[in-house]
């Protein structure tokens, strides 16, 4: 790469770098709200919570790639033309294919960028994003730690907390306990705190009194302790069976289901779709690129013209992304449809070389893009 094209290519990377930020951090803003109900219901930390939507970041990433490399190829090549930079270029002998090769080369590091993202990344990252997850919701444990709330716990435990400390430490407890339903017992605990034990979570109650009443003759037993501990009836959720969703899956688990499960063979062809859409979408980036760059730098480079250029770049680089995500839909309900996910996007990729690289065409066509 000459001293021009690194010219170019630093532009573009610049440019491309704040893009995908800016789209990331935009996508996550939105996204995270949707699970905000965690921190209130579930009682989940800010720190724990960042972590969890942190997670989601890859696939933020890989979705935003195509978009920001096509935005940032129109805007630093905009920028160029009206400078006037590419028409010397032009006058200094380069091809378009030259011009346009930073932009050619920026996109090929996106296609493997993409591809390390949406086949180790993403799937990984998210995986564990639903692993967490799932046990936040179905940990009840967490419930316990809700202020000032009488929650029940199966059929027979009834738990009250009056205040949590910032430290996570349990103040003002009441566990009523009927599990015995011949011997009710009244728990009371000035503080406390949750822990995990082998057969589940247990709530450990420090200086408080244990308070039973006779049914026979009404009499209270009342029994002072400065430790007590009391096995919460939940059944541990970590290792329990939970069907993973495609997004999840590595390539080869979405290609190749295991249809000995009822799960899988349900969604099989789902998650095919997801496997070849794996391989597909990074190809979406290099295709709306290089269709941007054939729409910009077709014809004469004129200023008064370039309007008209961005449009047509704008739409068929709007084309190439409906087609990349209706194609998916359409081939989960039709096989055949599954070698229009990757004719779409070569096809985009191939008209785009041939386009800038046929001067006849070029010049018939960005005659009529000119305003006259």
């Amino acid at each position: 790469m000459d001293t021009l094209a690194r010219y170019v290519f630093l532009k573009l990377f610049k440019a491309l770098l704040f893009v995908i930020v800016s789209m990331t951090a935009a996508i996550w803003l939105t996204q995270s709200l949707r699970f905000f109900e965690l921190i209130v219901s579930r009682g989940i930390s800010i720190s724990a919570f960042m972590y969890l939507t942190m997670l989601l970041v890859p696939n933020f990433i890989a979705v935003a790639m195509p978009i920001a490399l096509t935005i940032v190829t129109m805007f630093v090549f905009h920028r160029l033309l009206m400078e006037s930079e590419l028409t010397v270029m032009s006058a200094a002998g380069f091809s378009n294919l030259r011009i346009g090769q930073p932009a050619i080369l920026l996109a090929t590091c996106g296609v493997f960028l993409g591809y390390a993202l949406s086949l180790w990344a993403t799937p990984l990252a998210y995986g564990k994003f639903k692993d967490l997850q799932s046990f936040i919701r179905s940990d009840y444990s967490g419930l316990l730690l809700q202020e000032g709330n009488f929650t029940r716990i199966g059929a027979s435990l009834t738990v009250y907390i009056r205040a949590r400390g910032s430290n996570g430490d349990l103040t003002g407890i009441i566990v009523h306990d009927n599990r015995d339903p011949a011997q009710p017992i009244t728990l009371l605990a000035e503080v406390g705190t949750l822990a995990q034990g082998e057969d589940g979570p247990r709530i450990i109650l420090v200086k408080g009194n244990r308070q039973e009443v006779n049914r026979q003759d009404g009499t209270l037993s009342l029994l002072y302790f400065e430790r007590y501990s009391v096995d919460l009836p939940i059944a541990r959720t970590r290792d329990e069976y939970r069907w993973r969703e495609p997004g999840e899956r590595l390539l080869p688990d979405l290609l190749w289901p295991n249809l000995e499960d009822a799960n899988d063979r349900s969604f099989a062809r789902r998650l095919i779709v997801e496997g070849h859409a794996r391989l597909t979408s990074p190809l979406y980036g290099l295709a709306m690129v290089l269709l941007s760059l054939a729409a910009l730098l077709g014809g004469e480079f004129d200023r008064k013209g370039i309007s008209k250029r961005i449009l047509l770049g704008i739409g068929l680089a709007t084309t190439l992304q409906a087609g990349a995500i209706m194609l998916p839909s359409l081939a989960i309900r039709t096989a055949e449809a599954t070698f229009l996910m990757y004719a779409f996007p070569l096809l985009g990729a191939v008209s785009g070389v041939l386009w800038l690289t046929s001067r006849k065409m070029l010049g018939a066509f960005g005659r009529k893009l000119r305003f006259t």
